[in-house]
């Protein structure tokens, strides 16, 4: 066997292994990149939770206020009273569905960032494992004029043409 073959070959196969492990870290990084996209939905979640806690507190405030402020000006609980009263609930569940449902677009666009990275590692460990084989390829290729006939078992020879000059 030819030194050039086997270097050929040992190259191959270190490349191959490097390609691989390439395609393994690109694959964890990926992986961690979904871990946090997750990290970041659960946080908004707990965001979510909190901001409501502190709307409910500052609407109970509001409407407190609210309520001494009639009772200051002798106005009694009916008719416009209730009317504002009624109004400002209303107006406080609305902006309540608002604030969660812009919690739920960004958890949702949190959790799709983490799809499309486990998505990309998958592809990168994909993409490792087809160089990886390629170079395997380029190895056994270097080393099959000197392996056995998988039919024969002889060795194989490489035919030299030189002596069939003019026959052609």
């Amino acid at each position: 066997m030819g030194w050039s073959a086997a270097i050929t070959a040992g190259t191959s196969v270190l490349a191959a292994r490097q390609a691989s492990a390439t395609g393994k870290y690109n694959q964890a990084i990926q992986n961690r990149n979904a871990q946090v996209a997750e990290q970041e939905a659960q946080a908004l979640q707990q965001k979510l939770e909190l901001d409501l806690v502190r709307f409910d507190q500052q609407f109970q405030q509001l409407q407190g206020e609210t309520n001494v402020a009639l009772a200051k000006s002798g106005v009694e609980r009916s008719g416009s009273a209730l009317k504002i009263l009624r109004s400002n609930a209303e107006q406080a569940e609305l902006e309540k569905d608002m604030i969660e449902y812009n919690s739920k677009i960004g958890q949702a666009r949190a959790f799709e960032q983490a799809n499309f990275a486990r998505m990309q590692g998958q592809l990168a460990r994909m993409e490792g494992r087809a160089a990886a084989m390629g170079y395997y390829g380029q190895a056994i290729s270097a080393l099959v004029p000197y392996g056995r006939s998988l039919l024969s078992g002889q060795t194989q020879s490489m035919t030299d043409l030189t002596a069939t000059e003019g026959s052609f």
